[in-house]
């Protein structure tokens, strides 16, 4: 019998230059009025927090924001403590700390939650899933799907450049993730949903095929990625858990948080991890990855992540431990200190 999961489907997506002027129109077509609550940052909230602020008033929305700035469960309590109204609806204005949050918060008050996003950082923006310190270990939990996306391309173009391109590796780790998936559904016996497995690679294969254009980060390539990480997104919602986007380079990227305290971005370290674990997999596509990673200014060694390389190496050995139930590539065991330096050294990772 196959096992049981739900499709939970963002409503509305929309993406273009100026949709924040939207905002209110927005969410009057999906049926909510009264009182908005905005979990935004504190920087993103001081450049565009009045105009935002403004449209939905001018839409005849009572408006509450609140600031975050870790991506932590005490954070979301915060959140939740400081509101002065039950809210109709929530918006999460900002990266992924503050959409994680904001879906976070939603799930606990029961609201639905619109993702707002200033930066193309990673796969969050339209995904069911929130990743926050605080919980059983620095992996993710089923939270709430947005209600519908809209996203800036305007709004995203002023974000850090460094924070856009990380989202790259994030849907570039879906060439692992899904093989990874495949094969605890063939050693294990795991649930394997092969239009979601599609769907994310699909996103993968759409940033190769436009390298020209992510290059500059224009509003095209922008609009690309944020496209491939809704697509991401949406892979998860279908697969009823984050397998068809998070596998065993993700596994590597947590492990290198604990072991590193957090030494460069998720996108970035997620990205240098599929190298190597597209080189497990016995693919040569990890050639082409890394020389994606390359051309687009995105870190592909521990010195450009700004590890030593013992950590690495120690973060591959921990990652099986970080969340044993999921099998991928690194198996239950995980690897040895000799085949963990000799992945990285093959990879370039390492020298």
């Amino acid at each position: 019998m196959l096992e049981r999961h739900e499709i939970d489907l963002m409503k509305r997506v929309v993406v273009g230059k100026g949709t924040r002027t939207e905002l209110a129109k927005i969410l009057k077509s999906l049926g909510y009025d009264g009182k908005v609550l905005v979990v935004t940052g504190p920087n993103v909230w001081s450049e565009w927090g009045d105009e935002v602020q403004g449209v939905l008033e001018s839409g005849g929305y009572r408006v509450e924001y609140v600031t975050v700035r870790e991506p932590t469960v005490e954070e979301a309590q915060n959140v939740m403590r400081k509101i002065n109204f039950e809210p109709s609806v929530i918006v999460g204005f900002g990266g992924g700390k503050s959409i994680d949050i904001a879906k976070y918060v939603a799930l606990k008050l029961n609201r639905d939650v619109v993702s707002l996003p200033s930066t193309t950082s990673h796969d969050g923006i339209a995904s069911p899933f929130s990743s926050l310190r605080g919980l059983n270990g620095p992996t993710s939990m089923r939270t709430k799907t947005p209600i519908a996306v809209v996203a800036d391309t305007e709004v995203i173009a002023r974000a850090p450049e460094r924070l856009n391109r990380a989202g790259i590796g994030d849907v570039l780790a879906k060439f692992s993730a899904v093989r990874d998936w495949r094969l605890a559904h063939v050693l294990k016996g795991e649930y394997y949903g092969s239009y979601a497995a599609s769907l994310a690679l699909m996103s993968a294969r759409h940033v190769l095929k436009y390298v020209s254009l992510l290059k500059g980060l224009m509003e095209e390539g922008l609009r690309i990625l944020v496209e491939a990480l809704i697509s991401s997104g949406v892979a998860m919602c279908i697969a009823g858990s984050s397998r068809p986007a998070s596998g065993s380079e993700h596994l590597f990227s947590h492990a290198l948080d604990i072991i590193a305290n957090r030494p460069a971005l998720h996108g970035e370290q997620v990205g240098v991890g599929t190298i190597m674990m597209l080189y497990l997999h016995g693919t040569k596509l990890w050639r082409k990855v890394r020389k994606v990673l390359k051309t687009l200014n995105l870190p592909t060694t521990a010195e450009e992540l700004g590890v030593s390389d013992d950590k690495v190496v120690e973060a591959l050995m921990l990652a099986p431990k970080i969340r044993p139930e999921r099998y991928t590539i690194l198996g239950s065991d995980g690897l040895t200190r000799e085949a963990a330096e000799n992945l990285a050294r093959v990879t370039g990772v390492i020298n």
